[in-house]
């Protein structure tokens, strides 16, 4: 039996500070033979540059974490389709527990528990509820690092054209064509957001929007409260 390749597509804005331990992480995987690629979208500072020296595939696009992974998915060449924001790290073995998933035909999608690294000890608790909220609903977010056969990113459309929520939205698809495989293994994302403005104040800020979300306040506005 063929296994299934895996395409990793990450977008990025202004990320080089962190680029290169980020793509040095993937590094492994790309000795497996997955294909990353690296998707700027208009980046004023080195990110380009900086992951072009790493072997993978760079891209550009229109500016949208939304517009972003789906112009990555065009190019890509996987039958899954990982999208993994730029300061989240994947377990070493993401590639087989991925294809593991997938393999019972049950799930078309999933993603991984997640752990925020960070001073706040409290940033452990919000990753556990994170974790377990997600079980529950089958909702995921983007620094969960989520990943779908192709088959089925081509059969919900994509990622929704939106400036925020685009995760959420995703996971609504998706859920109509299975519920999530919700693997137990952490990928690592970065609390740089929570420490900069405070746990309790993005934690407030992040269930306003997403309560407003789901009450049908529109996207756009979202993101200007979100900036």
């Amino acid at each position: 039996m063929q296994v299934p390749t895996l395409s990793v597509i990450m977008p990025v804005l202004n990320e080089a500070p962190g680029l290169a331990a980020a793509l040095q992480a993937l590094q492994p995987l790309r000795a497996r033979g997955v294909q990353i690629i690296v998707v700027d979208g208009g980046s004023t500072d080195e990110s380009a540059a900086c992951a072009c020296l790493y072997g993978v595939q760079v891209i550009h696009s229109a500016r949208g974490r939304a517009l972003q992974m789906n112009a990555g998915a065009q190019q890509a060449n996987g039958d899954i389709l990982l999208f993994l924001h730029a300061d989240t790290q994947l377990v070493l073995n993401a590639d087989a527990l991925i294809r593991q998933a997938l393999a019972a035909g049950s799930a078309v999608w999933g993603r991984f528990d997640v752990r925020i690294v960070g001073k706040p000890r409290f940033l452990r608790v919000i990753a556990a509820f994170m974790n377990a909220r997600s079980r529950w609903s089958g909702i995921a977010t983007g620094d969960q690092a989520m990943f779908m056969t192709r088959e089925a990113y081509l059969a919900v459309g994509g990622f929704p054209a939106q400036p925020l929520m685009e995760d959420i939205e995703m996971s609504v698809r998706m859920c109509k064509l299975s519920h999530p495989a919700c693997l137990r293994e952490c990928v690592i994302t970065s609390g740089r957001r929570w420490e900069t403005h405070g746990v309790w104040s993005t934690l407030v800020l992040m269930w306003r929007l997403r309560l407003a979300y789901w009450c049908g306040t529109t996207p756009e506005r979202l993101a200007a409260l979100y900036r």
